[in-house]
């Protein structure tokens, strides 16, 4: 038997790296989390890998496994911080990436800002040639003019080089061509070509990807060459995989070969735990909220699966304005982003209104409280000076809140120039971004066609068990379920992720009339491509595949993603497929156009491994009587009675299966706190998960007092 028991997820986010360490033999769990190193992230990694050698000695030589997730590639595209990138194009499409779609997201707003593109024009350079829309060639490549370019480009020292030809997707030979030209002229210039990185329909989603792929492209691969030769300083010799943005992991090769693919890394691994914990306990409906320091993302789960969409958009100029960014088309888990985390800045607005976020301060300098020359209030100093946190217990006690700074900067911020008293300002805050993230929450559940008020809401992150009682009874969802360790969520979801890759092929053909014997050969080359791609990661196992494809009717804009069986297409009938759309389409639509002709637009392969999920560990039998659990109380604030009122606090870790109290409560662990209402039982299962029933608020009228301040 392998002495390599362990593994390890570390997730960088923006204010707090977290740390997950679990023994695959015992299930025993060890928790580490410390601040992020924004100006070298790979130096908070190794600062947690050696504080968790406190907990467990000697466990370095027996890991196994690291599983990463970062906000690395987000990050560089959001600070404009990629590498200098030019553009190699077909003659007459050098402006693709300034027309986009030709529409504008705010059509009434004459002063509507739209991205800078990141390769700006002087750095975008055409060839002479021409591809049909099937594939055939028009206007072969001039070798000699694709020299020419190449050479323009490396004289205005780009440091790597994006290729998107015209209907490349279906005959790349062009792109394979200025490939070798371009390793030839510069072996050392990193380069990505439209046809590996996204061989798919749509030429401005196509470009935009592929240039997006080529700008992090050098940066991704020197952090995680890095990041490897850093983790073989302090002994680390496990394999390094990454978080994929679909909800899969990668080896560090494919990651650096295609990071556009990891740009939502961190955020989609705590979605992957709620995927996880819902079809765990049969949960059909479950919104899966986590807040952490910077920001707050959110997922509706139906039926124990995670949606999948195939675009989405990054560096937004209007934060929530769809259409105001840059679009990426790679799958990537149907997250929403608020910009709400325990860092969110709350200001004066220039209507002299409160706002809070979505401006964050981050892990430096971070909240005023955490006393490292933070000016600027934030949510976590309202929830401080509400009560709900305890200054001697964050992070268990590692770091010393400051109340006192906290307060005066409320009240000198906010309070003084809206000229409301001082309660209202620190709890103006808190209920604000509540507000926020419940009406982001509204639209998006109802997008989704799910209804908030069947949902069980499951909260992860730093801030999310602070701030769900609170969430619940805006949505009017009936139960909140907190997991254990609920604080470092995202890295614990790396562990139930699976080892997979999705590809995609674009071939525009009518249904009726399609060479079926072509279409299997085309799904087999990419399973056989994923296949290739899932044998880097080194592990074993049957490989499942699982193959959709987008259809549309002929003359539609938009597709519509059909799962179909596994057998060989080349035995499906056509009239089969056409009854699998026409289902899909009308479970999405209501009602479906039997007498419409339809199209296939696009090929899709999931592969992937077996799983190597979570094992969850049952509570001790160490407590059973619920005195052994009170830590004491203490005075927070009440929102129904206006006034600070006791609350029971608990110890988290002397729960016990089976216990069962009301609010209100505050429950403390080492990572996060969770505030449980007056109008709420609390019930603990035989995991340590807490289920929080939401009962009908009580008419309850109290004298208001204000004044422990």
């Amino acid at each position: 038997m392998s002495d390599k028991c362990y593994r390890l997820g570390c997730d960088i986010g923006g204010t707090f790296t977290d740390f997950v360490l679990i023994n695959d033999r015992t299930g025993e769990i060890h928790i580490n989390k410390c601040l992020t190193t924004p100006a070298d992230p790979s130096d908070a990694v190794e600062q947690g890998i050696l504080e968790l050698t406190k907990k467990v000695p000697g466990y370095v030589p027996m890991l196994d496994e690291v599983i990463h997730g970062t906000t690395l590639v987000i990050n560089s595209i959001i600070e404009r911080k990629g590498a200098k990138t030019g553009l190699i194009t077909t003659e007459g499409f050098r402006d693709v990436l300034e027309l986009g779609r030709e529409m504008r997201y705010a059509p009434y707003d004459i002063f509507a800002e739209f991205p800078k593109p990141l390769v700006p024009r002087r750095l975008r350079v055409e060839v002479k040639e021409r591809v049909r829309s099937d594939g055939v060639v028009l206007r072969p490549l001039d070798a000699d003019d694709a020299r020419r370019v190449v050479r323009e480009l490396l004289a205005l020292g780009v440091e790597s080089i994006a290729v998107c030809l015209l209907n490349s997707f279906e005959n790349p030979d062009h792109e394979w061509l200025i490939k070798k030209i371009i390793e030839q002229e510069a072996p050392g210039v990193s380069t990505s070509i439209s046809f590996e990185v996204l061989p798919q329909i749509k030429e401005y989603e196509r470009t935009s990807t592929t240039v997006t792929n080529a700008y992090v492209k050098p940066l991704t691969g020197r952090y995680l060459a890095g990041l490897e030769r850093r983790l073989e300083s302090i002994g680390v010799k496990a394999k390094l995989f990454i978080m994929l943005s679909s909800g899969g992991i990668t080896s560090v090769d494919t990651a650096s070969r295609f990071p556009v693919r990891i740009i939502e890394s961190g955020p989609t691994a705590a979605v992957i735990s709620g995927q996880y914990y819902g079809k765990l306990f049969g949960i059909p409906e479950m919104f899966c909220f986590d807040m952490g320091g910077t920001t707050a993302k959110s997922c509706l789960i139906q039926r124990g699966v995670v949606g999948v969409v195939p675009t989405f958009e990054v560096g937004r100029v209007q934060r929530f304005m769809k259409g105001s960014g840059l679009t990426i088309q790679v799958p990537v888990v149907d997250l929403m982003e608020i910009g709400a985390g325990g860092g969110s800045i709350a200001k004066v607005s220039r209507l002299g209104t409160l706002q809070v976020g979505p401006q964050s301060s981050s892990a430096d300098p971070g909240p005023i409280c955490y006393g490292r020359g933070g000016t600027a209030p934030t949510v976590t100093d309202a929830d401080l000076l509400l009560g709900y946190l305890d200054e001697n217990y964050f992070l268990g006690g590692e770091i010393k809140l400051d109340r006192e700074a906290a307060r005066r900067g409320i009240a000198e911020r906010i309070a003084a120039p809206l000229g409301i008293s001082f309660i209202q300002a620190v709890w103006g805050i808190h209920d604000l971004i509540n507000e926020t993230m419940a009406a982001a929450a509204r639209t998006h559940i109802a997008e989704k066609g799910g209804n908030p008020g069947l949902a069980t809401i499951v909260a992860f992150g730093g801030a999310g068990p602070v701030h769900a009682c609170g969430l619940a009874q805006k949505l009017g969802a009936p139960r909140l379920l907190v997991p254990p360790n609920a604080g470092v969520g995202s890295a614990l979801g790396f562990f139930t992720a699976p080892r997979a890759f999705d590809l995609v092929r674009s071939h525009k053909v009518a249904l009726v009339g399609a060479d079926f014997e072509q279409i299997e050969k085309l799904f087999g080359q990419m399973e056989e491509e994923g296949a290739k791609a899932l044998a880097k990661t080194g592990a074993g196992g049957d490989i499942r595949f699982e193959r959709s494809v987008d259809m549309r009717f002929i003359g539609q804009g938009s597709e519509t993603n059909v799962v179909i069986a596994q057998n060989s297409m080349a035995e499906v009938k056509p009239e089969e497929i056409r009854n699998c759309f026409d289902r899909t389409y009308a479970a999405l639509y209501g009602r479906t156009y039997a007498e419409s002709p339809v199209e296939f637009i696009n090929f899709k392969v999931r592969a992937a491994l077996p799983e190597r999920l979570l094992t969850l560990s049952r509570l001790e039998r160490g407590f059973s009587s619920l005195s052994e659990a009170v830590k004491g109380q203490r005075p927070a604030y009440c929102a129904r009675r206006k006034d600070f009122i006791p609350h029971t606090v608990y110890d988290r870790y002397k729960l016990f299966e089976g216990a069962k109290f009301s609010g209100p409560a505050i429950i403390e662990e080492r990572e996060s706190t969770v505030i449980v209402s007056e109008d709420a039982e609390v019930c603990v299962d035989g995991f340590g998960f807490l289920w929080i029933d939401m009962l009908v608020a009580k008419n309850d009228s109290q004298p208001a007092n204000a004044n422990r301040f």
